[in-house]
């Protein structure tokens, strides 16, 4: 990207679970918040496939002070529409205190062929992520970015782990979500692609062999998305706070600029072998920021912290081109100084109980 080159415009999708005020609990009111909340943010504001969930968008933004401005407006007009109705929407990626099982789901012909698909793992579907867009020029672009960002997603998972709790106890992991999902058919890391052509065959066969509804349920943690010229980044649980989710997204973007460089270079990307891959994202998962990662090139166990560390330092003459370095850096401090979601949320449970987790999370959610 030259100097004269504006950067790619990147966007932001939360997802949120609705509870209740007074059992912290899961509450099938999702719509209610929808309908109060769009009021003000028109389609910015949706539900998703349970009943328990919402999910917010930004318009595409050119940077990072940008998407954490819209992502801190849309969570003070879903928390005020909650409150209004008796409910708290909550920024985690799994409940800490436990609802209904199966949860209940919306009402469709895609969700009737959903449940027929899945069975069981529907069971679990009551999970909220966060999900960044970058734009590109083609899928043929995107596809090769993905290649290159495959060896990325274990230390992008590691940053925003939040959901260390599951069924009403401890998991042991940081981001439990990333375990939960992993189940699923057509989720985790997505093979190497060459083209969009073999990207179509690949989900040709998909589709053929009964492991998807439709191409909405290609769940890869990177994919071109269906509806926008964009790269979507899918791997980290939803950010207890507007400004960890805009640090995560200004580094995606900030990352697919530097690997897109590559690309144009005609880089190969990386090869990493599936099963080193698998358990780098298995570290990550479990350990968040708390321990030790596997560096998915060499292989090497090394602090978590340092592999954010390196990311960083890679990314920060792209960041100084955006305008992004020194609020990325001032949140990235707060957040190593701090800890990540899933550690905030044990210390809020260790004053009481998991409904304090809740509390604390509806708190951080509003902002």
């Amino acid at each position: 990207m030259s100097a004269a080159t504006p950067p790619p415009r990147f966007g932001v999708e939360e997802e949120f679970l609705v509870v209740d005020a007074v059992t912290r609990a899961p509450a099938p009111r999702a719509a209610e918040v929808v309908a109060a909340a769009s009021a003000l943010l028109g389609d910015r504001v949706s539900g998703e496939i349970t009943t328990l969930q919402l999910e917010t968008r930004t318009p595409p933004c050119g940077t990072a002070g940008e998407v954490a401005a819209q992502l801190t407006e849309a969570r003070k007009v879903v928390a005020e529409a909650a409150r209004s109705a008796g409910l708290r929407v909550v920024a985690t990626g799994t409940a800490p205190v436990p609802g209904v099982v199966p949860p209940p789901m919306t009402v469709g012909p895609r969700q009737t062929r959903g449940n027929e698909t899945f069975r069981g793992l529907h069971d679990e579907l009551a999970l909220c992520a966060l999900h960044v867009h970058v734009e590109m020029p083609d899928r043929h672009r995107a596809l090769l970015v993905g290649n290159h960002l495959r060896p990325y997603l274990p230390v992008l998972l590691t940053l925003t782990a939040n959901s260390p709790y599951w069924a009403g106890r401890d998991s042991g992991y940081a981001s439990w979500r990333t375990t939960v999902w992993g189940r699923w058919p057509v989720a985790g890391p997505p093979p190497v692609f060459t083209s969009p052509e073999h990207y179509d065959q690949v989900v040709e066969r998909l589709l053929a062999a009964g492991a998807l509804v439709d191409r909405a349920t290609i769940f890869w943690d990177v994919r071109p998305s269906e509806r926008y010229p964009t790269v979507e980044v899918r791997v980290a649980d939803s950010a207890a706070t507007a400004d960890e989710a805009a640090l995560y997204a200004a580094l995606v973007r900030a990352l697919v600029v530097h690997l897109s460089a590559a690309v144009e270079r005609g880089e190969p990307a990386p090869e990493v072998p599936a099963d080193l891959l698998r358990v780098a994202y298995w570290r990550a998962a479990r350990d968040g920021l708390d321990g030790a990662g596997v560096d998915p090139r060499s292989g090497a166990l090394r602090p978590a912290a340092d592999l954010v560390g390196d990311l960083v330092r890679t990314l920060h003459p792209v960041l100084r081109a955006h305008g992004d370095h020194d609020l990325v850096v001032g949140w990235l401090d707060r957040l190593l100084a701090g800890g990540t979601g899933a550690r905030r949320q044990r210390a809020a449970a260790r004053r009481g109980d998991l409904t304090d987790v809740v509390d604390y999370l509806a708190e951080q959610t509003a902002g």
